[in-house]
């Protein structure tokens, strides 16, 4: 699924051998971001040889990326606008670091345009897209109008922004806008700033909430309305582009699992994609590329309905939460290569000639209660393992006794699987979630393990309603969950001092065994009987 180039590995010589590697692309690069993918790019700097730095607000003082870093400079309070979306703290703690370049990550600054130029004002490298890329894609209605010029189909909507009326009610300029609709933000994702709207009389209401919302997140408060198509799958394209011509595309990740249209679970391949549909998403993502000067990692996102026709939703100008996905069936390093890309190197042939193998499944593990409508939580966590083995990988931003800030996303890690097939996968996750501990906050531990027993999902047949209409509320267990983990975290404080293993205990009379593996281990799950 990549396109062909002719330029030989730059990695390889002639005779067969390999050359001298290259020295690192940048001596110090600065992270301006936090949590887990801070985390990812810490590692990814140490194993190319650059020294990384951390930014870190005052709730993140004690932070594992601040931790992790050579160097950490704070950049604010709490609030993100103070912090982590300042560009000038960003930019004037990259200048009292002396880094050479910026990783945004993902999520706050990382497709901003106004960022990306103060970085490049300031003489130093923004890994990511140019300016103009993030200007015409990051604007999602700019997009839709450059994309449906290409050629590539789009959904339905309007081309301008949405406009509130004065009184608070519904525009009037809707054109063939059929309901349920949603309101979307034009300068980010996320499921932020998106709502559903059943009738054109919930458009006020809904717009002002939504502006709100996108203002907060991205500092762009630009609403813009999208036909609902549903039922439907949402399923995206892995580009990563360099400065010279050169376009990888990397297949595709299934992302239909979510909450709020926040995703959840990812898995690559799609079980619902054939190589037919396959070939043609690759087109659109390729088409998608050609409307600008594109390199560096993206991602074109596609609604699949149940006719295998796809639709262009938008295209992400950044790294996304999922890369590990791809980066599992491809042995392609993203990270790394976005910082490589910047530097001005090719893409090697192996990344252009990179081919899916065997099947890799994400689940998000995020402090929400999934049983109260996945709120989020914040407290101590007070217990902490997570899973290992073949095939298991984990991205994770915390450790025990980490205390849980209330002003950010409240994703604690990702755990990844990669195994020959997807029936594999889902076994490999299904022990892997088995082993997992995370005593002292609430967690949505009990819904993966029951999604990853559940028939739709098994089965591959599930689409974008999976969680409104297969898990509902869950299984009553909330205040047990809460009560368990608690006991949890102080067999895992026990078990950290005594260091040896412990043998299952036997049921009390009357007692269900998921009681007693979740007084151990905080592990509940509800396997068909």
């Amino acid at each position: 699924m990549a396109t062909s180039r002719s330029d030989p590995d730059p990695s390889l010589r002639k005779d067969g051998g390999q050359t001298d590697p290259p020295g690192p692309p940048f001596r110090r690069i600065l992270i301006a971001n936090r949590g887990e993918i801070a985390v990812r790019i810490i590692r990814a700097c140490r194993e190319m040889g650059i020294s990384p730095v951390a930014v870190y607000s005052d709730a993140d003082a004690h932070a594992m990326h601040v931790a992790m870093a050579d160097r950490a400079e704070r950049i604010g309070p709490p609030a993100p606008a103070s912090s982590y979306l300042s560009i000038d703290a960003i930019v004037d703690a990259a200048r009292r670091s002396g880094a050479d370049a910026i990783h945004p990550g993902y999520g706050f600054l990382s497709e901003n345009a106004a960022f990306a130029r103060a970085v490049a004002a300031s003489g130093l490298v923004f890994i990511g897209p140019p300016v103009a890329t993030l200007e015409a894609l990051g604007d999602k209605l700019a997009a839709r109008r450059s994309v449906g010029a290409a050629g590539v189909p789009i959904v339905p909507g309007l081309l301008v922004p949405l406009m509130p009326t004065e009184d608070g009610g519904a525009p009037t300029e809707l054109g063939e806008i059929r309901f349920p609709a949603l309101l979307k933000a034009a300068a980010g994702g996320g499921g932020r700033g998106m709502r559903r709207v059943d009738a054109p009389e919930q458009i006020g209401p809904a717009l002002a909430s939504a502006g709100r919302e996108a203002m907060a997140a991205f500092g762009d408060g630009t609403i813009y309305l999208e036909q609902l198509v549903a039922p439907a799958r949402h399923v995206e394209v892995q580009l990563l582009g360099d400065q010279h011509g050169g376009l990888a595309i990397l297949g595709e990740r299934e992302c239909s699992v979510q909450r709020r249209h926040q995703k959840l679970v990812e898995e690559s391949p799609s079980p619902a994609v054939t190589p037919r549909i396959r070939e043609q998403l690759a087109e659109s993502a390729r088409r998608v590329a050609g409307t600008v000067a594109f390199h560096s990692a993206a991602t074109v996102e596609f609604l699949l309905d149940a006719d295998g026709n796809h639709y262009f939703l938008e295209m992400n100008t950044r790294l996304q939460v999922e890369h590990g996905v791809t980066e599992l069936v491809t042995g392609v390093d993203l990270v790394a290569w976005q910082i490589r890309v910047a530097a001005g190197e090719r893409l090697s042939a192996a990344v252009l000639g990179a081919a899916l193998r065997g099947h890799a499944i994400e689940a998000r593990l995020y402090a929400e209660d999934p049983h109260h409508d996945f709120a989020p939580v914040a407290g101590t966590v007070t217990g902490w393992r997570m899973p290992d083995g073949d095939g298991v990988r984990v991205d994770a931003g915390i450790a025990a006794d980490t205390v849980l800030p209330v002003e950010y996303d409240p994703l604690l890690a990702k755990l990844m699987v990669h195994a020959p097939s997807r029936p594999e996968a889902i076994a490999q996750l299904r022990r892997a979630l088995d082993e997992t501990l995370i005593g002292g906050v609430q967690t949505d531990l009990s819904f993966l393990r029951w999604l990853v027993d559940d028939p739709t999902f098994v089965e591959g047949a599930y689409d974008t309603d999976i969680v409104a209409q297969r898990w509902g509320r869950g299984p009553d267990l909330g205040e047990e969950e809460r009560s368990l983990a608690a006991l949890a975290a102080g067999e895992a404080r026990r078990q950290a001092v005594l260091d040896v293993p412990r043998g299952p205990e036997p049921p009390a009379p009357g007692e269900r065994a998921w009681a007693v593996t979740g007084r151990r281990e905080a592990v509940m799950r509800r396997r068909p009987r």
